[in-house]
This record gives structure tokens, sequence and C-alpha cells, in this order.
């Protein structure tokens, strides 16, 4: 299944390392209703680990990433779980 086209909010991580992508991810969903898509813009591959295991330990639905250019494009659904 490819990964969506659309989202509802922007993150740009790029240049930034661990943790900032996820701690800025967390702080950021903390902002949005539930069912929201964010997108996040990373460039640390480490990302490619980290932010499915947040999703994992936190409740929400990593959706997948590709590739664009330099930076990798991650979609994350926000829990439909009070608190998180």
């Amino acid at each position: 299944m490819p990964l969506m086209d659309h989202w509802d909010d922007m993150l740009d991580c790029e240049g930034l390392l661990c943790p900032l992508p996820v701690l800025r991810a967390r702080k950021r969903l903390m902002t949005l209703a539930p069912g929201t898509v964010l997108a996040v813009r990373t460039t640390d591959r480490m990302a490619l680990i980290d932010l499915p295991h947040f999703c994992s330990e936190s409740g929400h639905a990593y959706l997948g990433a590709r590739a664009e250019g330099a930076a990798t494009l991650h979609l994350i659904r926000h829990s439909e779980k009070p608190g998180t």
C-alpha cells in the first residue's frame, strides 16, 4: 500500500538528530485532534527506528515513510485514545 499523499500538518525536523524528531513530533501531536495525520520530515536515519517505536509505545498509528531526496517523510495518525 503506497504512503498517503495528504496530511493535516507538517513538522520539519531536517537536520535534527535523535531524540529531537521524536520529541518535537510528540509535542506537535499533543496539539492536534485525534485522527489528524502529521507528516514529519527528517534527515536523521535513526528516525526510521525511533518514530515507529514512539508510535508503538504511545498508541499513535505509524503510517509509513518514504524517501524525498535527502529527507524521509514519515506519516503518523494521532491516536483516538484520550491523553496520548
